[in-house]
């Protein structure tokens, strides 16, 4: 996924000094989303940073099933997601969307929460991703 060594770190929790992922992805197909971001500390620079996940759903329901889109968007952020409907014709069958997060730092470096939740049209299904966006901060000599 294109992380640094201490990207990989951040989110692995991990302090060994070496990973190797043998079979290295674009993106996997997790039920929640994690987007890192940098920036310039010293500058102050916050360019709009822009991420996008794809995932793959299956359906559990009964079969005829319909979920639309809602989304919990984190602070400083835009969300599009694509289609904002999942129709499903019979159980089982799998359905991908995709979903692209915009998002503008701060000088506190804050970390922010969102959501997606897939509502089912009668509402007795709900299916929700925590989204987090996180800055990336590099500390040397640590």
């Amino acid at each position: 996924m294109n992380f640094t060594e201490y990207q990989f770190k951040t989110f692995a929790r991990s302090s060994a000094n070496y990973h190797n992922c043998s079979t290295p992805s674009a993106d996997l197909n997790y039920p929640s989303f994690i987007a890192l971001w940098e920036s310039d500390i010293e500058q102050k620079n916050f360019p709009w940073f822009v991420k996008k996940f794809t995932r793959t759903v299956t359906n559990a329901g009964s079969g005829t099933d319909k979920y639309k889109a809602k989304v919990e968007t984190p602070k400083n952020a835009r969300i599009s997601v694509s289609p904002q409907v999942l129709a499903f014709g019979k159980k089982y069958e799998k359905k991908s969307y995709s979903m692209t997060i915009r998002y503008r730092g701060d000088e506190k470096f804050s970390t922010n929460y969102g959501s997606i939740t897939w509502v089912e049209d009668n509402g007795k299904q709900t299916v929700r991703s925590p989204i987090s966006v996180h800055p990336v901060i590099e500390v040397w000599g640590s």
